[in-house]
């Protein structure tokens, strides 16, 4: 909303609000609308500093006026009427702002925020139709132009006033929408339309501050020229428990003289100084909680010396720690892969180092998540460890797990381990299997042997063998000819699962019927 040499804090609300104005194009949810409130009430904020500047501005005036009037007079009187521009352009968008509010259906007393403020229709009645989009355009031009006739024709050049009125540009650089269609036009809520008033009474409050302060130069006095603007959020810690505490954090607006450097202390000792700003670094050479307290000292427009102090900080010194958790069980097993998924508080996955000993094991896999495999009975440790500065690692702790060998299965003959069967779905079979019951890992087993008893009602029992899963031409002829009555028995099964070890499996019976 702004043309030609811009400050960072006008590029930063102008591209913030650009992308929510284009956002709306798709639609206007609930928290889109709260980011229009943020920003309407940062820039408030804002305004509200703007003015202490523009006050301390004044008291430097009435100094001079005292000591040399004849000197202060014509430039006191061309501050008051930079003054008297900017509260006239003020006071119509508030108006603006008052009209917009009732035609939309007025404030929300227990919300704070606008009734109506996803209405898409009140902003193109009052401003496109009523063309007060277009006479506000006008008086946003003429102000400009009148506060850039205070300043001596050698210094406008390097003004940078916020105000301004031009279409914003297309892909291809031409305008496609005037100014006022662009910001107040159809479908646009109220929300956003607020948040435009709002910018430009804070551009002509800083405007205002630009021009009284370029005029209180004149003086050669200090002047802290807050010029450089900059969203900051603060929280109050970044390490949160899923469920236990919600995170909150502190969004607002800092002001700052770009060609200034304060003097900066904690504890006494004076801070390095970049880009204006103190870098603290605080010790962590011992546990427990921190404490520090910053002091700023500044010049005053008046010549005076004057001190802000922080609020206390702290912060926590802890002893690097450690996470790994069984993503399925308390134990390790052998012979197949065992998920784990490692993390240590505030240390990001990725820098992560972990390792296996013991049990003969392995792991791969990475960013907290592993896959470890074991060969040995007994006890298996992983490690982790973390290189936090470059070429230091950094050991976090160990985690014990049991190995132990995975469970017989159970041998199963025509999908069941035993119990009353169709003779004809016995007859139907052809191989014999090993299945695990009731257990998290997908571990397969292979029949490698087995004997098969079958017994009809009256004659004596035929046995036969097999030296794999499968049916031996003998065990199926034995089969073939079972009655009702018949009992078919599965003994000396020897299975081999993943792990390689052979196990003997407990015998199934079966009664045909």
């Amino acid at each position: 909303m702004a043309a030609g040499k811009q400050t960072p804090r006008q590029r930063m609300i102008n591209i913030l609000y650009l992308v929510l104005l284009g956002l709306i194009a798709l639609n206007v949810p609930e928290n889109l609308l709260d980011a229009f409130k943020k920003i309407g009430d940062s820039l408030s904020t804002s305004t509200k500093n703007v003015q202490s500047s523009i006050d301390q501005n004044y008291t430097a005036f009435e100094k001079h006026l005292k000591d040399e009037p004849e000197k202060a007079k014509p430039i006191y009187a061309k501050a008051q009427t930079a003054t008297a521009l900017a509260k006239k352009l003020y006071d119509e968008v508030e108006e603006l702002k008052t009209e917009l509010v009732k035609n939309s259906g007025g404030m929300d007393e227990a919300t704070g925020d606008y009734k109506g403020r996803d209405d898409m229709e009140a902003s193109e009645r009052l401003m496109i139709k009523n063309e007060k989009g277009a006479q506000l355009r006008k008086d946003i031009l003429e102000t400009r132009s009148k506060l850039l006739d205070l300043v001596d024709p050698k210094d406008r050049a390097a003004m940078s006033l916020s105000l301004d009125a031009q279409a914003p540009p297309h892909a291809n650089g031409v305008p496609e929408k005037s100014w006022e269609e662009a910001y107040f036009g159809p479908n646009i809520p109220v929300a956003a339309v607020m948040t435009t008033l709002i910018k430009i009474q804070s551009d002509a409050k800083n405007d205002e501050s630009a021009v009284t302060k370029k005029l209180l130069s004149k003086f050669d006095q200090a002047v802290v020229n807050l010029d450089k603007f900059e969203a900051v959020a603060v929280a109050p810690t970044s390490y949160v428990i899923v469920g236990g505490q919600p995170y909150t954090a502190q969004v607002f607006l800092t002001a700052s003289d770009s060609h200034s450097v304060p003097y900066v202390t904690v504890g006494g000792s004076k801070l390095p100084i970049v880009d204006g700003k103190g870098v603290y670094t605080g010790s962590t050479s011992s546990e427990g909680i921190k404490t520090w307290t910053g002091t700023i000292t500044v010049k005053q427009t008046d010549g005076t010396v004057k001190t802000y102090t922080t609020a206390p900080q702290t912060y926590q010194v802890a002893k690097p720690s450690a996470v790994v958790s069984p993503d399925k069980m308390n134990v390790l097993y052998t012979g197949v892969s065992n998920p784990l998924s490692v993390s240590a508080p505030g240390i990001p996955v990725e820098k992560l180092h972990v390792t296996i000993s013991g049990g003969g094991g392995s792991l791969s896999g990475s960013n907290g998540h592993y896959e470890a495999k074991v060969t040995s009975i007994g006890e298996a440790t992983v490690n982790i460890s973390a290189e936090l500065v470059k070429g230091k690692v950094l050991s976090l702790g160990s985690t014990k797990f049991r190995v132990k060998r995975i469970p017989d299965p159970k041998a199963q003959f025509g999908g069941k381990s035993g119990g009353s069967s169709p003779a004809v779905n016995l007859r139907a079979q052809e191989k014999l299997f090993a299945k695990l019951e009731n257990f998290e890992f997908d571990a397969k087993f292979v029949v490698k042997s087995f004997k098969l008893f079958v017994a009809k009602p009256h004659q004596d029992a035929v046995v036969s063998t097999s030296n794999s899963a499968e049916l031996s031409p003998a065990q199926k002829l034995a089969l073939s000819s079972i009655t009702p009555g018949s009992t078919v028995y599965f003994d000396d099964i020897v299975a081999v699962g993943p792990d390689g070890s052979q196990r003997a499996l407990d015998p199934i019976i079966f009664k045909a019927q």
